[in-house]
């Protein structure tokens, strides 16, 4: 979670709903340069962990904005969180208003969604001056709810900054207590699956939240990007089919989280 500690404040897919030297990236991890990124360093190792093994680390985080808050205090917000793509440590980063709440136990009004190569990435993001600095100045005197969710991606997505206008749907999942020890696995693959029979969705990762201090008990956590809202609304409607996903883990889940975002436009990759 990012706070003026040294952990990230901030830190899932069609919802089933239930409601800092880095290393050249393998050709297929590396993003093209915009002709204003001539001036910024040259590319980083993105989605490289230690063991040199392609590997992306998810960090959500969800806040909830005082209802009486300045909306140019918002905007502060949101451009300083932003702005932390020039960390080194940064693949991707987005903070948005959210869309649409579908469900949830906390009014949430805003996203933040970041990528790093490993979880020592994420690390050291957090304990950054710049990340310290934007979320003591900019996010906690703001903020009356945050909660974070971390996981390592199931795979590595082809596109790992999703392009300005992308609409993801976020889905937290609460598990019931005393579970079988298979119950989390069959969750994830059946998420997994969805991206073989919901063709809108252009990447999907899930995986099990690494951050529990952080997450209110939500354990299970993944993001789907499509191309924009239309194509999500037009998943969305396939509701026979979504049902039949449902159902098949539905007598784990305690509560869910499920929210929307779009990707702001303006932003440039950490890469």
């Amino acid at each position: 979670m990012m706070c003026v500690r040294a952990r990230p404040l901030f830190s899932s897919p069609l919802s089933l709903a239930f409601s800092p030297t880095k290393h050249s990236p393998p050709n297929h991890l590396r993003l093209p340069l915009s002709s204003s990124s001539s001036s910024r360093r040259s590319l980083s190792a993105a989605a490289m962990s230690s063991s040199s093994t392609p590997q992306i680390i998810e960090h959500i985080v969800l806040f909830k904005v005082k209802p009486e808050t300045d909306s140019s205090k918002i905007a502060s917000m949101m451009n300083g969180l932003n702005g932390l793509v020039s960390l080194s440590q940064v693949i991707h980063i987005s903070a948005a208003p959210l869309h649409r709440v579908r469900s949830s136990p906390s009014a949430f009004t805003h996203v933040l969604h970041s990528r790093y190569g490993s979880k020592e990435d994420l690390n050291a993001y957090a304990a950054h001056p710049d990340h310290v600095r934007v979320v003591k100045e900019s996010v906690l005197p703001i903020c009356e709810d945050v909660m974070a969710v971390d996981w390592v991606a199931d795979r590595v997505p082809g596109t790992l900054a999703p392009p300005p206008g992308s609409a993801a749907k976020l889905t937290f999942l609460k598990l019931k207590e005393n579970l079988a020890g298979d119950a989390k696995s069959e969750i994830v693959d059946v998420i997994k699956g969805l991206s073989e029979k919901l063709p809108g969705i252009d990447q999907i990762t899930v995986g099990e939240n690494f951050s529990p201090a952080r997450a209110k008990g939500f354990s299970i956590a993944s993001i789907a990007f499509f191309k924009d809202l239309g194509e999500l609304e037009t998943v969305d409607v396939q509701t026979e089919l979504v049902n039949v996903e449902k159902e098949k883990v539905l007598e784990y889940v305690d509560s869910t989280i499920v929210v929307e975002f779009v990707v702001p436009s303006g932003l440039v990759s950490g890469l």
